[in-house]
């Protein structure tokens, strides 16, 4: 086999994680191995800070439409069970920027979920037989 150089690949390598390590503590900001330790960890942590931001930011919205949803005298669970019943399909996000920005037409919302609440059919109690002895 063919003797290979690494030559400028390999420094371009370590300059490449070098770089990505700038400002961390220390070795390993400075030290090729240290640093790509710290630049895997690193990566790894930011692949998941990414699925955690998108759990955040649907908490953030459930919260803000339940706050606005409360002063329209309505549950959340309801709300959007109203909603669904009239055949509005807001998402999330939708529905907490409207309910942060314009309440006026956030209790119009909550007001055709209340109609579709109350004009829904309710379901009959069934009457469970009686237990044989």
């Amino acid at each position: 086999m063919p003797r290979v150089k690494r030559g400028s690949k390999r420094r371009a390598s370590r300059a490449k994680t070098l770089e990505r390590a700038s400002g961390f503590f220390l070795t390993k900001s400075k030290l090729h191995r240290a640093a790509q330790e710290a630049v895997e960890r690193a990566l790894k942590f930011a692949y998941t800070g990414r699925k955690h931001k998108k759990r955040e930011y649907r908490s953030l919205w459930i919260v803000r439409i339940n706050a606005a949803c409360k002063e329209a005298g309505l549950s959340y669970s309801r709300f959007m069970h109203g909603l669904k019943l009239a055949g509005i399909e807001l998402d999330r996000k939708v529905l907490a920027e409207v309910a942060y920005a314009d309440a006026a037409a956030f209790a119009v919302l909550a007001g055709s979920a209340k109609t579709a609440l109350d004009a829904k059919p309710k379901p009959s109690q069934a009457v469970r037989p009686e237990p044989t002895k």
